[in-house]
């Protein structure tokens, strides 16, 4: 499994080769990923049987949107399961992955929470989704789309911030032997205060998306437990921290919940954190979860709560639901494998 060996530890998988081979098996899986050994062609052919690249099998691979959308089911050697998708857009290509096995914070709207936390992700495992990625979309481009993975997500199965050592260590090996732009990562958070402080101190800026999906304590304390431990206030605090550190625009991601976090109300306060944050809100109606009853509001809900926070001057984009027809939402898919009947 080469991608959980550490890149300066690399010779020891190659000990009786030529020095140089560590620098060819470097570049073919970090600068051009391929999916099987088999393709590394300037390996001698007995090495290349004798390497195991990937940490994960791919238990289910499901595609929508005429190929523009593919999302993954991985399962590691030790039984665990976790979730990548791959979405193309005119512009860009992005790719979401997960930082843990499952999910700790609970959060009531989240099939990821609903089922509960297994593991932390090591940063090989992080890796190899981009890797496994990119070698996927060389092999099977997508039409009217580039030809590469343009962003990167932190928005799949997991809290990033809760697995910090891995997270870092993950997006270091990204921007140093990936050749990725901090710029084009985003790091979610459904608010680990001190630990967004920390990434704020990194020497890359990857951008921040901080998950809030309430306005005052109490709501949000419902719909994210993490909430009693690091209130909003302190959320609010540590983002703008952030965004004095690394000069970098935040952004604000909601989950609208019909009858919940869908009011007028809720807009104006979260009109004004968005103000005092200088943050652009990113809405997403809420994807079904097996465990739940929460849905979605209705269209004209939906407008109503958009056109309020334009009202109060923030500045808002409802994002597209991609893949729905095959569970592309984070742990959707992985439930749906868990719990079949829902």
């Amino acid at each position: 499994m080469l991608y959980l060996t550490e890149p300066e530890d690399l010779a020891s998988v190659v000990p009786n080769e030529p020095g140089y081979r560590t620098a060819q098996l470097s570049a073919w899986l970090y600068d051009t990923p391929v999916l099987t050994t088999g393709e590394m062609t300037n390996l001698p052919a007995g090495l290349r049987q004798s390497l195991d690249l990937w940490p994960f099998v791919v238990e289910v691979e499901q595609t929508a949107d005429k190929g523009r959308t593919v999302k993954w089911l991985m399962r590691t050697p030790d039984g665990v399961s976790i979730e990548a998708v791959l979405m193309g857009y005119p512009k860009r290509v992005t790719l979401c992955i997960s930082s843990q096995a499952g999910c700790a914070m609970a959060c009531t709207f989240c099939a990821t929470g609903q089922f509960g936390f297994e593991r932390h992700l090591l940063s090989g495992e992080i890796v190899a989704q981009v890797a496994y990625a990119s070698a996927y979309l060389t092999a099977n481009p997508m039409p009217g789309t580039p030809d590469h993975i343009t962003n990167i997500v932190f928005m799949g199965m997991g809290e990033p911030l809760a697995n910090y050592r891995h997270v870092k260590s993950a997006i270091d090996r990204m921007t140093g032997l990936m050749g990725r732009s901090a710029r084009s990562i985003t790091v979610s958070t459904v608010g680990v205060a001190p630990a967004i402080r920390r990434l704020a101190d990194e020497p890359w800026k990857v951008s921040l998306a901080v998950s809030l999906h309430a306005a005052d304590d109490e709501l949000r304390s419902q719909l994210v437990p993490l909430n009693r431990r690091y209130p909003l206030e302190e959320v609010v605090s540590a983002t703008e921290y952030y965004v004095a550190r690394t000069g970098r625009r935040a952004s604000i991601e909601w989950t609208l919940i019909d009858g919940t976090n869908d009011s007028l109300e809720q807009a104006d306060g979260l009109a004004r954190i968005a103000g005092r944050l200088g943050a652009h809100i990113n809405i997403i109606a809420l994807n079904p979860t097996p465990l739940t009853a929460d849905k979605a509001p209705s269209a004209e809900r939906t407008s109503a709560f958009m056109a309020r926070l334009r009202k109060r001057g923030a500045n808002v984009t409802l994002r597209a639901t991609r893949g729905r027809e095959i569970d592309a939402a984070c742990g959707q898919l992985r439930a749906r494998r868990l719990n079949p009947v829902s």
